[in-house]
């Protein structure tokens, strides 16, 4: 018998497993990453030598307005470490600039002050000009035209009348977008409701090429590279993080080398061959990324790829902060599977009902797969309204699955489905 911690909340769960029913543990080769220098170091080496681009403190000078976008509550951005670092080669270039640290919420709500204050530190928030996007106030944003979708681009104006433009984010496998980092800070980080929306219709999402690790021809990433030059992104900063949220790589300036370079080194860490099994335990890599039932589809499309059919999937998922939006709720409880599915494909995408992309996906994946959702936060009648089944702990959801398939039915586990890029033996994404 072994004993798997499972990330849950600020914290683990065990999962006592047999080894005999074991076929795989999956985890990134990140996970067992260790650096040559500290974190700051890594920081700072990017920063004095980007890709692509000349420094951060060369392009700052003479540049009076300066926007500094940065990720929300519900991303694990290590800002405390990054920030500072910004803005002092912002201020190297031009010690007068007026900086604008811009929170990239996308549609979720408003990062709190107490929130603010974790992410970022009490300086920075005491001293720094800081102001949360919010997509559902359209005095904030310009229509800079028609995307390559045809969709229309409307960006926080704070963006397009500054003279400098710079982003931070880290980079992960993305279940749609297929990584994250680079442009998302700005779609759908920075949109307004209706652009993020169309770039997210369920036609988008149901493109072949809208899939973990996949950006050549995928039409949402498309969209949002699309929107990130229109608004010249002039320098990133991205980040990989270890099994610990810590620092262990990181790639500074253009937007689109750095990302590039980002990306190579997430997919050699991260990209594992998927291993088939019955019943299938991950999790959404614990906090930030588990606050809510509509972040957890990350981890779940995981889990799918390496889930046999008919199998089931075990989802760990704390749900602190609920639901994750009213309209998640109500379209994740509207009926069967099939007839999610069937509401969502007759929706256009201008009409896109805000997360709706989250249901689509669940849908999807419970046509196919039981999922077993471990909380202990989320009431679990709610969770049946889901299609889900409920259970307290990573045991208790392997007793049931295991009423389901079978004791000798045979199990991976994927500590971590946020991290991990699994690919079938030909080399294709999954």
């Amino acid at each position: 018998m072994k004993e798997i911690q499972i990330p849950y909340g600020h914290t683990t769960l065990p999962l006592h497993l047999e080894e005999a029913r074991t076929a795989a543990v999956l985890t990134a080769k990140m996970h067992a990453y260790v650096p040559e220098k500290s974190e700051p170091e890594l920081i700072r080496e990017a920063l004095e030598h980007p890709i692509g681009s000349m420094r951060l403190c060369d392009l700052a000078r003479g540049k009076q307005n300066v926007v500094l976008v940065t990720s929300d509550h519900t991303r694990a951005v290590p800002s405390r470490l990054t920030l500072p670092l910004l803005l002092a080669e912002i201020r190297a270039g031009n010690p007068t600039a007026h900086i604008t640290i811009l929170i990239a919420t996308g549609l979720h709500r408003p990062t709190t002050e107490e929130e603010q204050r974790r992410m970022f530190g009490d300086e920075i928030v005491d001293r720094e000009n800081i102001t949360v996007n919010n997509a559902f106030l359209p005095a904030d944003f310009v229509d800079l035209g028609a995307l390559p979708s045809g969709a229309n681009f409307w960006v926080n104006r704070l963006a397009v009348e500054c003279d400098l433009l710079v982003t931070e984010g880290f980079i992960e496998p993305h279940f749609f977008a297929g990584f994250s980092g680079g442009c998302k800070s700005i779609l759908p980080g920075i949109c307004a409701e209706k652009t993020v929306n169309a770039n997210h219709s369920f036609q988008a999402i149901a493109s072949p090429w809208a899939k973990t690790g996949i950006l050549e021809h995928n039409p949402i990433h498309e969209d949002m590279a699309a929107a990130a030059r229109r608004v010249n992104v002039q320098f990133i900063l991205n980040v990989a993080l270890g099994q610990h949220k810590n620092v262990v790589a990181a790639f500074a300036g253009d937007l689109e080398a750095a990302h590039a370079a980002g990306v190579d080194f997430i997919r050699a860490q991260s990209q594992c061959p998927a291993v088939q099994g019955d019943i299938v335990i991950t999790s959404n890599g614990g906090y930030p990324l588990d606050q809510n039932l509509y972040q957890s589809p990350k981890a779940v499309a995981t889990a799918k790829a390496c889930c046999a059919e008919g199998g089931v999937i075990i989802m760990c998922c704390s749900c602190m902060d609920g639901m994750g939006g009213a309209n998640f709720e109500r379209l994740i409880t509207l009926g069967t599977p099939e007839e999610i599915e069937a509401y969502l494909a007759k929706i256009p995408p201008e009409q896109t009902i805000p997360e709706q992309w989250c249901p689509q996906v669940y849908a999807r994946i419970l046509k196919k797969h039981k999922v077993i959702l471990v909380t202990t936060y989320l009431d679990h009648d709610l969770v049946r309204r889901a299609n889900m089944i409920p259970a307290s702990s990573p045991d208790e959801a392997l007793a049931i699955a295991d009423q389901m398939k079978g004791r000798a039915a045979k199990v991976v586990v994927i500590p971590d489905g946020v991290s991990v890029l699994a690919v079938s033996q030909r080399g294709a994404h999954i």
